[in-house]
């Protein structure tokens, strides 16, 4: 696996977006503006942007390339535009990732993209996705997730997954919030080490509306943006939520994420590539591009 660390913030892509009868969003008229140029001054609530048009992989403080199959690459994005593509080989589930820090953190490894102090407790990130013609499957498992890394060890206090297929019965062709807590009822970290799921304590999972990964919508670009707000101190007030092109697909309220921990905030979110579920015979390829982390709602049109 090749590990790329470290780097800068940096511009560019488009503004204001509408969607057409494709779903390909497709800058408003007039606009040309980059949606990540000066987005620091522009927006203060965010905590990073990732149009694919500059190279920022060395900002990541993990990026697998998966033997050149998880790459930027120039007219794979939005518009033809510059994206990360992703490629899918049958009998190997990984596709590579991206592994965003951010805020306070367990280790120097894990560096973040802001000052690394806050510990932030309610977390927006949206990003585009689209699968190639021709995809098959369902939604290839693992997607997205934001968590509370907690150790040198790589525990995680919290973890917001999204993704299809986990789950038994579920819908392949539909994305499922499935949060995850590491701690007890009370707060006291129980988990070790990475995806330590004997330890962990699941709370309720939720399936979104669309049929994003139905052969009616493979070839078409989705906005996707997810909400994580932990609970307060000793109370099950935590949220977590999803919507697809600006629509609400699902949410779980009155959530005990952490109970009453606090040596982290939320400091991450991965986006990720890897299938086991579902058996596949051909080369399969999907693209990601407009990768925002904020700290208040941010919406498709950037």
């Amino acid at each position: 696996m090749t590990i790329l660390l470290r780097c800068g913030l940096a511009a560019a892509m488009l503004v204001i977006a509408s969607f057409d009868h494709e779903g390909r969003r497709t800058a408003a008229a007039g606009t040309s503006e980059a949606a990540c140029a000066n987005w620091q001054s522009r927006h203060p609530d965010w905590l990073w942007c990732d149009d694919f048009e500059v190279d920022r992989l060395q900002t990541y403080f993990e990026y697998d390339q998966r033997h050149g199959r998880f790459v930027r690459e120039t007219g794979v994005g939005v518009d033809h535009s510059a994206g990360m593509r992703a490629e899918y080989l049958p009998g190997d589930p990984h596709g590579g990732f991206l592994h965003l820090a951010f805020g306070k953190t367990p280790s120097a490894y894990i560096k973040p993209v802001d000052t690394g102090t806050a510990r932030y407790r309610d977390i927006y990130w949206r990003f585009d996705l689209r699968l190639q013609p021709g995809w098959t499957g369902g939604g290839a498992d693992k997607l997205t997730r934001a968590t509370i890394l907690s150790s040198d060890r790589f525990a995680q206090a919290a973890i917001g997954h999204l993704w299809s297929g986990g789950l038994p019965g579920s819908d392949p062709e539909r994305l499922y919030l499935d949060p995850a807590s590491g701690t007890d009822e009370l707060g006291t970290l129980r988990t070790t080490t990475y995806n330590d799921f004997p330890r962990l304590r699941w709370i309720g999972a939720a399936g979104g509306r669309t049929p994003l990964f139905s052969p009616i919508n493979v070839g078409k670009w989705f906005c996707i943006e997810v909400h994580m707000k932990l609970n307060s101190r000793e109370a099950a007030d935590g949220l977590f939520e999803y919507w697809i092109d600006d629509q609400p697909e699902a949410q779980r309220t009155g959530l005990n994420w952490i109970g009453a921990y606090s040596d982290y905030g939320i400091n991450a979110v991965y986006l990720e590539q890897y299938w086991t579920s579902v058996p596949f015979t051909q080369v399969q390829q999907r693209y990601m591009d407009n990768f925002v982390v904020s700290t208040g709602r941010i919406g498709c049109a950037l």
